[in-house]
Order: structure tokens, then C-alpha cells, then sequence
């Protein structure tokens, strides 16, 4: 019998051992969330408050435009029409979602994205 009351107590020291072990991880896991944000970080953060609300591409294009520290007020109009300014994608981009609004087909379309990468005005007079 004093065999197995020695197997009871070791077994008892283990458990107690184990719990106390897995405590102290989370004791250090506290300190990690008072750390202070990295600038990039801080406004990843204060862009995601902002867009608040917005779903789909209309977010992911004001993220973006926040993200890169453009103005909110500055992000509208240079998704609405391109610009001299803007990349080869963003351009593609613009002129995609104008052309999803007016919806053209065929040569049209072919004819609307030309204009439209171009810059060309009669891109937004194509119906």
C-alpha cells in the first residue's frame, strides 16, 4: 500500500505542478496588449474606425487612398474620373467602375475604355 499512496502523491504534485505552469503564461500574456502601436500600425487602426460601414470595393478604395495618407475628400474624386496623375491601374480601375455604372457593351465598351484611359472627356459624355 505505500506504494500506491507514493503514486498518489507524486501524481498530486504533477497536477498541482501543471496547473501552476499553465497560469503563468497568461500572467505575460497581459503585458503584450499595452504595448504601444507602430505609426504604420496606429493608422492602420484609425483607417479601419473610418470605414466603419463601408463594404466591398468602396472600402478596400478608401483604405487604400487612408492608408497611403491621401484625404478622405481627395479619394472621391479621383476614383470618379482619371487623371493625369494616376497609375495605369488606378486608371483601369476608375474607368472599370464608371463603365460598370453606364454599362457598354461590345464596341462600345472598347470604345468607352479607350477614351476613358486616355483621359479623353468624351469618355464620361458615352451614355
Amino acid at each position: 500500500m505505500s506504494m500506491s499512496v507514493r503514486m498518489l502523491v507524486i501524481s498530486a504534485a504533477f497536477a498541482f505542478a501543471g496547473a501552476a505552469f499553465a497560469a503563468a503564461p497568461q500572467a505575460g500574456a497581459a503585458a503584450p496588449a499595452a504595448k504601444t502601436l507602430s505609426s504604420s500600425q496606429q493608422r492602420m487602426s484609425d483607417c479601419n474606425k473610418q470605414a466603419t460601414g463601408k463594404t466591398g470595393a468602396d472600402r478596400k478604395t478608401f483604405m487604400s487612398s487612408c492608408l497611403k495618407g491621401e484625404s478622405t475628400a481627395a479619394a472621391a474624386p479621383a476614383a470618379a474620373a482619371p487623371t493625369a496623375k494616376q497609375t495605369q491601374q488606378e486608371k483601369m480601375k476608375s474607368c472599370n467602375a464608371q463603365a460598370k455604372t453606364q454599362a457598354p457593351t461590345g464596341a462600345a465598351h472598347k470604345t468607352f475604355m479607350s477614351n476613358c484611359l486616355k483621359g479623353g472627356a468624351a469618355a464620361a459624355a458615352t451614355p
